[in-house]
């Protein structure tokens, strides 16, 4: 076995056991760890660790340990991440309210409270997506690339921490997908689609979008006003106007 020392930054600490939190901490790891196993046996999953140093110098979850190994691990933040398109989500059970959002910001969001962990990992792998969860466990199996603990509880909260964690903000297209099964809008004429609108909002809007999938209608009403109010403190000067 190997002993070393251990300091987790930031919202990393939140992980450890509580007597265990706050400086530095000596911990035993099995024969041959790497940092990634020395870190989930603490508690904190892979996918939370951004930037490695140990004994100063920067370093890779693969990295054994060895004896006297002073490591000291960082949060995962949107500058340690190189992502080349805009991402795709799937959302754990209990996070519907956070995937509703991120659908309404434009962003592949799968979700489904009946998904076992198997059919999600299965996702995961074939379709290159990023999981988000508060399922700590989930995140720590090896198949999980890419993924990220959602500590708020409340979607709006999620939807902070999600888009600061992936730089989203200037990735967004608002009101592009449909809110409840996740295909992108098609315009849509307004006579084509005045018989399944109420008469009134058929009279008063000429604009209109529908779902491909679910055949939904939108149109940007006092709802739209509503979610856009919301999405600005979100996303800044990238909210939609």
């Amino acid at each position: 076995m190997a002993t070393a020392t251990f300091r987790f930054h930031g919202e990393l600490a939140g992980f450890l056991p509580y007597g265990k939190r706050g400086g530095a901490l000596s911990h035993a790891c099995a024969r041959a760890a790497t940092l990634k196993n020395a870190i989930e046996s603490l508690g904190v999953p892979h996918t939370e660790a951004g930037r490695l140093i140990v004994n100063g110098q920067p370093a890779t979850l693969s990295r054994i340990v060895r004896e006297a190994d002073a490591v000291e691990v960082f949060p995962q933040h949107a500058a340690d991440l190189v992502m080349d398109e805009t991402p795709s989500f799937i959302a754990d059970a209990h996070l519907g309210g956070l995937a509703r959002l991120l659908r309404m910001l434009g962003f592949d969001t799968l979700f489904e409270n009946a998904y076992a962990d198997r059919h999600i990992l299965d996702l995961l792998d074939r379709e290159r997506r990023i999981l988000l969860t508060r399922d700590r466990e989930l995140l720590k199996c090896r198949d999980v690339l890419r993924g990220c603990y959602v500590h708020a509880r409340k979607p709006e909260a999620q939807l902070n921490e999600v888009i600061a964690r992936y730089a989203l903000a200037r990735r967004a297209q608002p009101f592009t997908l449909c809110l409840h099964c996740n295909v992108r809008l098609e315009a849509a004429e307004s006579d084509a689609v005045a018989a399944r609108v109420p008469e009134p909002i058929a009279a008063r809007y000429t604009q209109f979008a529908r779902c491909p999938g679910c055949e939904r209608i939108y149109w940007e009403g006092s709802h739209w006003e509503h979610m856009r109010e919301m999405l600005g403190p979100v996303l800044g000067e990238a909210a939609p106007r």
